[in-house]
């Protein structure tokens, strides 16, 4: 007796699962004196600032800080305080080159 030829079946049709990427928090964003902005995105001992125009920075966290809310970070171009204000909104932003200071709000 033959040996029973097996029955193919069609595999069914599986079409490919839509996965969209996960949502990305939105950084926190800051407005500044002189139409400087900037975005931040803060690391362990670190913060870089994506700034609308001018090249992004990278900074190390500092000692300073008149209170636990204030954190501040710096590099030889730029050094920067967050959580100024009493609401804890508030940044301030001091360039070396060329001098500039700007007091930022986070919107």
């Amino acid at each position: 007796m033959p040996a029973p030829v097996p029955i193919q079946q069609k595999a069914p049709e599986v079409s490919p699962a839509i996965v969209s990427p996960p949502k990305q928090a939105a950084l926190p964003h800051y407005t500044c004196d002189g139409g400087i902005a900037f975005d931040v995105r803060f690391g362990d001992d670190d913060a870089q600032l994506a700034f609308n125009s001018r090249p992004p920075e990278t900074l190390l966290r500092d000692a300073g800080g008149v209170t636990p809310q204030q954190t501040v970070y710096s590099n030889t171009a730029l050094k920067a305080e967050f959580g100024v204000d009493p609401g804890g909104r508030g940044a301030k932003l001091r360039f070396a080159d060329p001098p500039l200071e700007a007091n930022c709000t986070r919107d």
